[in-house]
């Protein structure tokens, strides 16, 4: 995947005129992650829709997996028009049969003319989602509190030589993956170190070493303030979120790219979904050139299609350019890890529950 085009060019590009038909609904319920993440869709997508179609717009946060979605689709009660996913619960919503087929040829060409399966980036159009952005979980501290702060993923687990507490997401994903880059496994080995029986092992016993040093986060938001609060020394965090405690609010927080676990986010639509057609009129539009670009000035997530780049300018109202910000800068992906959705679509559930006994000890 060639993820170094989303850093090209900076330049303002003109704007084109999305030709989205008009939608039948009055009200859309578009669901994501809240904070910051939802900030820069309510910005990008949602503001110039209502102003486009009129339709409103009813925004939920939720904190991922697709429960809620399984739940309302098997009671024949689906409230959510529009949902905001990881790729592997894309992928096990789609094989479990949770979510509307999503016809690619009627996403609208990139800004350039290229049609939309050549212009989003390979791996990012699945049958029942699109993706909208590439984004990443790192660790960060506040350098005002730490003048000689962590380099390495190793350092993270290293409380002797950083005390203090240290923020996690509750789950197994990410995690397992941190802990086995910790304890020397190269990015390119987790995978395959991770499908053995030892390799779980190894990961949950790099993660006894810190057990009871961690303070467990799960919506999007709390790291940034968790941080700012002190109440961890250093903590795992998508790294938009970080980027805006630092850029929109001036904190003295340090991203540490080394072991980054980089994803991808997508639309999907819940099967039964009361305004479907409606929900993909946004979809189309919310994943066009443009508003993908828009979104990349308000958050450090990287957009989905390769015309969207050259149209990547600074962050909203400040002299930062935010190509350096993205997790797909090549300084950043020295030693990242790309996640695995198929191991994760078909291990969740078993390492979740084996990380719930875990926790539970």
């Amino acid at each position: 995947m060639k993820l170094t085009k989303l850093l090209a060019s900076t330049a303002i590009g003109a704007a084109v005129a999305f030709g989205a038909s008009a939608a039948s609904a009055k009200e859309l319920t578009v669901v994501s992650w809240g904070g910051a993440y939802t900030k820069s869709q309510v910005e990008a997508y949602h503001k110039p829709y209502i102003a486009k179609t009129g339709v409103k717009i009813k925004s939920e946060d939720y904190n991922g997996g697709i429960a809620e979605i399984k739940a309302q689709v098997e009671a024949g009660n689906v409230t959510w028009d529009i949902v905001d996913v990881e790729l592997s619960d894309a992928i096990r919503a789609c094989d479990e049969g949770l979510l509307e087929t999503i016809d690619h040829s009627a996403l609208p060409a990139g800004a350039d003319g290229t049609p939309a399966k050549d212009d989003f980036l390979a791996g990012t159009l699945y049958d029942c989602a699109v993706a909208n952005i590439v984004w990443s979980t790192i660790f960060a501290y506040d350098s005002s509190k730490m003048a000689n702060g962590p380099k390495t993923m190793a350092d993270f687990f290293d409380v002797a030589k950083f005390p203090g507490k240290r923020g996690l997401r509750k789950g197994a994903k990410v995690n397992l993956e941190f802990a086995l880059i910790a304890d020397g496994v190269a990015a390119k080995d987790v995978y395959g170190v991770l499908a053995t029986p030892e390799g779980v092992d190894r990961a949950f016993k790099k993660l006894d070493t810190i057990k009871k040093d961690v303070v467990w986060w799960e919506a999007g938001a709390q790291p940034p303030q968790m941080l700012a609060d002190g109440e961890v020394a250093m903590t795992t965090a998508y790294n938009g979120r970080i980027f805006n405690a630092v850029a929109g609010e001036g904190k003295p927080f340090e991203i540490v790219w080394d072991g980054q676990v980089w994803d991808l986010d997508l639309w999907v639509i819940p099967k039964g979904a009361k305004n479907k057609d409606t929900a993909m009129d946004f979809l189309k539009f919310s994943t066009a050139t443009e508003q993908l670009a828009k979104q990349a000035s308000y958050i450090s997530y990287g957009p989905a299609r390769k015309s969207s780049a050259p149209l990547v300018g600074k962050y909203d109202g400040k002299d930062i350019d935010m190509g350096p910000q993205m997790p797909t800068n090549p300084a950043n992906l020295a030693n990242a890890v790309q996640n695995n959705f198929e191991f994760w679509a078909d291990n969740a559930d078993q390492l979740n529950e084996r990380f719930n006994a875990w926790l539970a000890k």
